[in-house]
Formats: C-alpha cells, structure tokens, sequence
C-alpha cells in the first residue's frame, strides 16, 4: 500500500498448560464477536474462567485474539471499516434480557449494578465491517496456529460459530472436534449489525460436494444436498442455555451439520441438570457447572487420556 508493506491481520495468541498434560488434544478457545480472549480467562463475579478450568481437567490450552480483536491490531486502512461499536443496550439485549429475567438465574451481576456493567462492556471492541472477510482471516490464522501445534480441539462462542466450519473446512485432518457454544445461526439468518451466513453457517465460502459456485447456488440448493467432505465424521457439540435466543437456533444448525456429514449432537445444559443460563453461559455464576457435560462429551468424544 503507498510503496510499502504492511502486517493485515495478525492473530494473537497466548497459551498455558498443566506441568503434566494428560489429554491427547490442546484446546483452541475462540471467542465471540467483538470480544476478546479475556472473555475465557475470567468472569465478572471474580472466578477462574473455562481456560484455567481446562488446565486444571488437563489440557494445554490455546486462546486466541482473533484479527482485528483485543491484541491482534486493527487498523481500517489495512483491515477495512469497522462496522458499529456495541452498545449498553445490545449487551443487556444479549446477555440478559428483561424479558429472560425469571428463568435466567446464573446472570453474575445485578442489571442495575452500572459498575459492573461498564467492566462487562469495556472488552468489547469493533468488529470488521465485511463479515466474510473477518471469517476468512480468522480461518486462515487458525489454520495456520493447527499447522503450528498439530491437531487440536476448537471450542467457538457465538459469533465464533462460523469459524469452527471454516477451519474443519480448510485443515479437516487437524480438527479433532468442535465445541460451539451458542453459535451464530440460524442456517441462512442475518445477525443485525454483524452480518448474514450466505453459505448457510458460514459468511465465507465452504466448500461443498457437489461444488456450489457461488452464495446463491448453496440457498437455491436441496438443503439435503448440501454436503462438505471435510466434515465427514466429525465429533461436534453445541452447547446451549436455558434461556438463550441462540439455544432455539440450535437443531436447525445441529441438522444442518449433520446433512453436512458432521457427527453433531445438541449439548443443551439443561438436559444436563444445568439450569438459569443465557447466552453468556461460560461465564455466568455457575460456569464450573456448565463445562461438566463439556468435558464428559470431550472424554467420549475427543480422544480421552494424552
């Protein structure tokens, strides 16, 4: 650009892990739109986050800033515009509605208690005006981190969800399995102010079998033809609330998948005792709680002891 060389989208990453690994796979945490890594380190209420926990169950564990989020830089001459910042108001809209208030019971802070609200909002950054782009760099750096360590388990939270694909996509001999934590969806939705999955879980291209030219192809298409190869097999777990909006996406992208070719399975907490949780489940007040059935669905799934 102007004669010179510039750095697009680099993706921080930062790692820890027990002095003695006992699972097979490290663990890839990606966090949701707009966020940040931080998102997994810790929650508002003060307690270790789902990182730690992991170290502790005895995983070496991977938590990535994607591009253009917390400490992977984003400058709009390089990356693009950045679409509109998050609001007070869309962060209660998600998070914990007033509507969800008597069944989402695990909310870690009062809705009137401004302090903390301001620290729950103050990792929420921009977000890459062209959704397809920003998932497209997203794929790329994490294939690149897989190239790097070897095959791995990746676990996605929300807006996140589409990079789980893509990256089953692009190295299907290094993704071990997928754990997406109410991700983006529906198949085909919009998410006002983000973006609309064009290629049915995806705003990037995925490639199916048969070949699907273009965006328009993959909707005009029989949902029941639309398969990809690379997911053939692979072990995937969406995670739900109680009380989450994105829990009733869920079997629409678990049925998806499955045309796909994928091995996925609906993970919702409360078929598992777990009970009050919104879309913030991995950090609300009983985060422990809600990464059991993770972790026993990992055991079965995921290539049990190192």
């Amino acid at each position: 650009m102007d004669g010179k060389t510039f750095q697009r989208g680099p993706m921080f990453v930062a790692w820890e892990a027990p002095e003695h690994v006992t699972r097979r796979y490290p663990i890839v945490l990606v966090h949701g739109g707009l966020l940040q890594g931080t998102e997994w380190l810790d929650t508002p209420d003060g307690r270790p986050g789902w990182a730690q926990r992991l170290v502790e169950a005895g995983y070496a564990v991977l938590v990535v800033d994607r591009p253009g989020h917390g400490r992977s830089p984003y400058h709009p001459e390089v990356i693009g515009a950045m679409a509109a910042p998050f609001s007070y108001e869309e962060g209660r809209h998600v998070f914990f509605p007033p509507e969800a208030a008597a069944a989402q019971t695990q909310w870690p802070f009062a809705p009137d208690d401004d302090d903390a609200l301001d620290a729950f909002i103050a990792p929420f950054g921009g977000l890459p005006g062209d959704l397809a782009a920003s998932q497209e760099m997203d794929a790329d750096r994490l294939a690149r981190l897989l190239d790097r360590i070897g095959p791995a388990v990746v676990v996605t939270h929300s807006a996140s969800g589409p990079d789980g694909w893509l990256l089953a996509d692009r190295r299907p001999g290094l993704v071990a399995a997928v754990v997406s934590v109410e991700p983006m969806g529906p198949p085909f939705g919009a998410t006002p102010g983000i973006g609309s999955l064009d290629w049915g879980l995806t705003a990037a291209p995925v490639a199916f079998d048969p070949p699907r030219a273009n965006a328009e192809e993959v909707r005009a298409a029989d949902p029941a033809t639309l398969r990809i190869p690379a997911l053939t097999g692979l072990p995937v777990a969406v995670v739900t609330g109680e009380t989450a909006v994105f829990a009733a996406y869920a079997p629409a992208i678990v049925d998806f998948l499955a045309t796909a070719g994928a091995a996925a399975e609906h993970l919702h907490l409360p078929d598992h005792g777990v009970l009050g949780n919104g879309h913030g489940l991995i950090y609300e007040t009983n985060s422990d709680q809600a990464l059991q059935p993770v972790l026993r669905w990992l055991d079965a799934n995921a290539g049990g002891g190192a």
